[in-house]
């Protein structure tokens, strides 16, 4: 009789892993599916001016970024991960319905919030809950878990952005939006599944002892403080050093974050601007007519090789080469590599505009390979590195500091399309975005270079 030794069990990763990324390919294929098709439903069917729906679809997926506050504040408090994930995805259930029956402004504005909260608020819960499956002795298969994670987001997503254009143009708008809504309760099913192999970690109750508990504690014993002394160590007389030390932890990572959130402010815009160039472009290669929210489609297929080149290649190379990678260097990296994808979009906008013919759409294939090389080593490696740096009772809400960046970009998005500073699309908008990622991008080295990397891992 054999038995498998703890050493082999540590290697491999726990088997209700599957229901977690069963459950993302589905509820992924969902919402990409749906974003996929919505610039342009807003611009053909629903008549919106381009500025509009840029402005539209970024403050939509904005939102879906800012409710992981909500979403992380009721696992860490009242729910745990698990049930906030299932009962936040029957909301998103219902915000695809909505969508699917009513084809106006006002259900495309209802539909979209039901899916903003169902999605925003298990954010948080489903990548924080993958990392709580996983034993301390495990550490080592987090990196790898986490790249798992993100392909199967890209699997659901290239499937759908490929597959849902084509069924908006066949079938209509109905149909688009319906088809989604039964992978996200299919999604949800799966999840549902695993429901008696799951770690569940319990909600942290408040006991009085929580962020903004350790907040106003310091402000109302700052005038006490003892010179030297950091502002939420004044926090001291009420709460134990542990207690303060969790909250600095969600201080200092929200610190270094908030420069991420120029970078999105670019990646979201695949989605919009460069659907809108797409528009204006010649659609037709090797005698197949493409649908101009297709294109997107080498996003997720890129990601998909990227994962394992990275992996396996790139970052073993510069190891070899005796620089390690650590995750705030490939995010870094990952900083200036995307400016450089909206100079090579800019240049193509430019072409455009001084040629008499339309430009061949494949031109998008640079700056898709690009931006897709950043964000690799940007998003993945921030799933990573926002778990490892949260004590236990901050998993969710550390977590959801790293999805707000999301938010913020997209915010930025949103008012300088309102603004109108440069048409959407233009040259000049595409530049605009490229020179302020290069700056960011160097306000993120410098922040990286004073963080302090700390490591939390659950036994």
């Amino acid at each position: 009789m054999t038995t498998t030794s703890t050493t082999e069990l540590d290697n491999k990763f726990p088997p209700q892993i599957k229901y977690i990324v069963g459950n993302e390919a589905c509820e992924r294929y969902s919402y990409y599916g749906m974003r996929s098709i919505l610039t342009v439903f807003m611009i053909q069917v629903l008549l919106f001016q381009e500025a509009k729906a840029t402005s539209v679809y970024h403050l939509f997926a904005g939102v879906c970024y800012l409710t992981p506050l909500l979403g992380a504040w009721i696992s860490d408090r009242i729910w745990g991960k698990y049930k906030t994930i299932l009962y936040l995805s029957l909301v998103y259930c219902l915000g695809h319905a909505v969508l699917a029956i009513w084809e106006t402004e006002m259900g495309l504005y209802a539909g979209l919030g039901l899916i903003a909260l169902g999605s925003g608020g298990i954010k948080p819960c489903v990548s924080a809950h993958v990392g709580d499956q996983f034993k301390s002795s495990q550490q080592h298969l987090m990196q790898k878990i986490y790249e798992l994670f993100y392909f199967m987001i890209n699997f659901g997503s290239f499937f759908s952005t490929l597959i849902t254009p084509w069924t908006l143009k066949e079938y209509g708008a109905s149909v688009a939006f319906g088809i989604p809504g039964v992978l996200m309760f299919i999604a949800t099913f799966i999840f549902w599944l695993g429901r008696n192999q799951f770690v569940h970690i319990p909600p942290t109750k408040s006991d009085g002892h929580g962020l903004v508990h350790v907040v106003k504690s310091a402000l109302k014993n700052g005038k006490n403080r003892v010179t030297g002394m950091s502002f939420l160590d004044a926090a001291i007389k009420d709460h134990s050093q542990e207690q303060i030390d969790a909250v600095k932890a969600v201080f200092d990572i929200a610190k270094l974050f908030a420069a991420i959130s120029v970078f999105w402010a670019l990646f979201d815009q695949h989605g919009s601007s460069w659907v809108i160039q797409a528009m204006n472009m010649d659609l037709v290669f090797m005698g197949v007519q493409f649908e101009a929210s297709q294109i997107a489609a080498w996003n997720p297929i890129m990601v998909m090789g990227l994962i394992p080149f990275f992996s396996f290649v790139v970052y073993p190379f510069f190891e070899r080469m005796g620089i390690k990678m650590t995750p705030i260097r490939r995010m870094t990296w990952g900083m200036f590599i995307s400016a450089f994808s909206f100079l090579l979009i800019g240049l193509i906008q430019i072409w455009m505009d001084g040629s008499g013919n339309k430009v061949n759409v494949m031109w998008q294939f640079f700056p898709y390979l690009v931006i897709t090389m950043a964000e690799v080593m940007i998003s993945i490696t921030g799933l990573e590195f926002a778990y490892t740096q949260a004590p236990r009772s901050m998993k969710s809400s550390i977590m959801s500091v790293f999805l707000l960046t999301v938010f913020f970009g997209n915010l930025i998005t949103a008012y300088v399309s309102e603004i109108n500073f440069y048409p959407v699309a233009s040259a000049g908008y595409f530049m605009f975005f490229a020179v302020l990622m290069a700056l960011f991008s160097l306000v993120f080295w410098w922040m990286g270079k004073k963080f302090k990397v700390k490591n939390y891992m659950e036994n």
